[in-house]
């Protein structure tokens, strides 16, 4: 009976010592995977944002919100793309950003569909994304 508890206690260990081995290498996949799809884009705040619009004047600004809320008020400049069409990739978004290395600031109201679509667009292979949050935090000039 001593010999049976001892073998049935080897077997536990022996398959405890395998399954703990395995679990780090997939934390560090996790890890890996999670690390990859921060990096897809940037954040910028609207200072910073503001600040890359008065440097480069290819910049592409990009409001993804429903037309309706780009009526009432937008970034000058901005083209809209709502985020629907960009998730469902709609061929509008080649026709409204055919370069998928330009340099693209996104924002919407308040800041989620903009993280949405920059990670929508990471997805599709555009390269340089950057996320600038809600219209509601823009403290410039907006026009109608």
């Amino acid at each position: 009976m001593k010999k049976f508890l001892m073998l049935v206690f080897a077997a536990v260990l022996a398959v405890s010592a395998v399954c703990f081995a395995e679990a780090p290498k997939a934390a560090e996949g996790t890890q890996a995977v999670q690390t990859q799809a921060a990096a897809a884009y940037k954040t910028l705040t609207p200072q910073q944002a503001k600040q890359r619009m008065e440097q480069n004047d290819k910049i592409v600004v990009l409001d993804v919100r429903m037309q309706e809320e780009f009526a009432a008020g937008h970034i000058p400049g901005a083209v809209l793309l709502p985020v629907d069409l960009i998730e469902a990739k709609s061929e509008e978004v080649a026709k409204v950003l055919p370069d998928k290395d330009a340099e693209i600031l996104a924002y919407c109201r308040s800041g989620k569909r903009a993280h949405r679509a920059s990670q929508a667009l990471a997805d599709m292979g555009y390269t340089n994304i950057e996320h600038i949050g809600g219209i509601m935090d823009w403290p410039y000039e907006i026009v109608k």
